[in-house]
């Protein structure tokens, strides 16, 4: 994710997350912390047109790792692109060291939950009322990366260079909507 990402992620951002969604200032804060040897890892996907339809943050501060935030457009979702998203976050807590990544997902959302365990993440308790201001409760999940399955975590085969992330230089069309690495920080 690039700066040039901001305005529409926080557009997806709005509409997937009216009651908590993020400011355009704590991405900006989140982009800041996504460099070479900063804690921070995002990733957009966009469509051939250079449409956002997803993206995912990391951070990974010493041996912990934790999504910060992960999104697909309505219309994408069940394409396999939220697992792709999750798959670049799962492969950069590894590379960065990470011996677990934790997250939290609300307790009513169990579409992405089946995703999360289908990753090996395990529930470990409850947050309440941590969605504000609609007071939902989160559901905390841990993956231990030493036991996370094989090709959630190890680098995707070089077989299919049309899947795996790519660099992003400047805001320019893609093939299709696939997770895409900004070189400063993966």
């Amino acid at each position: 994710m690039r700066w040039w990402h901001i305005a529409p992620v926080l557009a997806l951002e709005l509409e997937l997350f009216p009651e908590d969604a993020w400011s355009a200032g704590m991405f900006w804060s989140e982009l800041a912390e996504a460099h070479p040897g900063g804690t921070r890892h995002y990733t957009v996907a966009v469509t051939p047109d250079g449409a956002v339809v997803g993206y995912a943050g990391l951070m990974a501060v010493g041996g912990d790792g934790d999504v910060q935030t992960i999104a697909v457009d309505g219309r994408h979702q069940g394409t396999g692109l939220g697992a792709a998203l999750l798959t670049d976050l799962v492969r950069e807590a590894a590379r960065r060291g990470c011996a677990d990544l934790l997250l939290e997902v609300r307790v009513d959302n169990t579409r992405a939950q089946r995703l999360y365990e289908r990753f090996g993440f395990e529930p470990v308790g409850i947050r309440r009322g941590y969605y504000q201001p609609a007071g939902i409760d989160a559901l905390v999940m841990r993956l231990d990366l030493a036991a996370a399955p094989a090709d959630h975590v190890a680098p995707a085969a070089p077989a299919a260079p049309a899947a795996a992330p790519e660099d992003l230089d400047e805001p320019a069309g893609h093939p299709r909507p696939d997770v895409k690495k900004d070189t400063p920080h993966g």
